[in-house]
């Protein structure tokens, strides 16, 4: 008897659908209402349709497919969407590792797909009072056969700004063996953490929610920076006197942690 993520001779296509999709949130404090307006634009440019296509079209080398199609689109007052169809060459059975491991860096990987779209939503917004700013970014990349999506985790969280990362990762369907038993998954994982480079683990606290038996994995990051000036947009904490540093201070941790638990907190004296 085969044991449970041993190579399976198939009947025909593999047929699970593997689904990475998080959100990634960057928070900063605007001072003044100008400052706000210019947070947006900046964001607005920064994360133009033009440069998320860059960035998606990164993920398609990554991944080792072949663009279809692109459709895109900048908003109104400002966010952008992209979608790529991509098609996947055949893999390698020989080459391609299916083991729980941190996925590569961009330089270092290789991989062939057969299936999949690779989609991104954005979303800049500012509180009208309190200075608070949140830029979220979805992010959902979608494929069928034997590869996984996590390989392109890691590079997508380095390449946006995140304090906050919500991760979900779900395989769907079944595959059918030669002999005819369906397959519901077919690698290993117990987290998408064990997906993460060294590096991205010691930089962000991070829990998990898994569903095991539905093949369903969730994990939320909460960057663990400390630096104030890091967080705020158009000024530096040499503008700022002790009773200010400490009030901007408490906003951002209060929106980076109802962020992070999905709630907001009861208010504080």
């Amino acid at each position: 008897m085969n044991k449970p993520f041993d190579k399976i001779k198939l009947h025909g296509f593999n047929n699970l659908t593997k689904s990475l999709s998080f959100s990634i949130y960057d928070i900063c404090y605007a001072k003044t209402e100008q400052q706000r307006k210019e947070y947006l634009e900046y964001i607005d440019e920064q994360y133009s349709a033009d440069r998320l296509t860059d960035i998606l079209k990164d993920v398609t080398d990554i991944i080792g497919a072949n663009v279809l199609n692109i459709a895109r689109q900048d908003y109104e007052p400002q966010g952008a969407s992209v979608t790529i169809l991509v098609s996947e060459e055949p893999v390698d059975q020989q080459t391609f590792d299916s083991n729980e491991a941190p996925g590569p860096l961009p330089e270092s990987v290789v991989a062939h797909l057969d299936k999949s779209h690779i989609c991104v939503h954005t979303y800049p917004e500012a509180h009208p009072d309190d200075g608070i700013c949140t830029f979220r970014a979805d992010i959902e990349v979608s494929t069928c056969g034997i590869i996984s999506p996590l390989k392109a985790l890691n590079f997508l969280i380095h390449s946006l700004e995140s304090d906050v990362v919500t991760i979900d990762y779900r395989v769907r369907g079944f595959t059918r063996d030669v002999n005819g038993v369906k397959h519901y998954i077919d690698h290993a994982i117990h987290s998408i953490q064990n997906y993460m480079t060294e590096d991205t683990k010691d930089a962000y606290h991070m829990v998990d929610v898994n569903v095991y038996q539905e093949n369903l994995f969730h994990t939320k990051m909460m960057l663990k920076e400390t630096d104030l000036n890091a967080y705020l947009f158009g000024i530096s904490t040499d503008d700022l006197d002790a009773d200010e540093e400490e009030e901007i201070r408490l906003k951002l941790n209060r929106e980076i942690q109802e962020v992070f638990y999905g709630r907001n907190l009861p208010e504080t004296e």
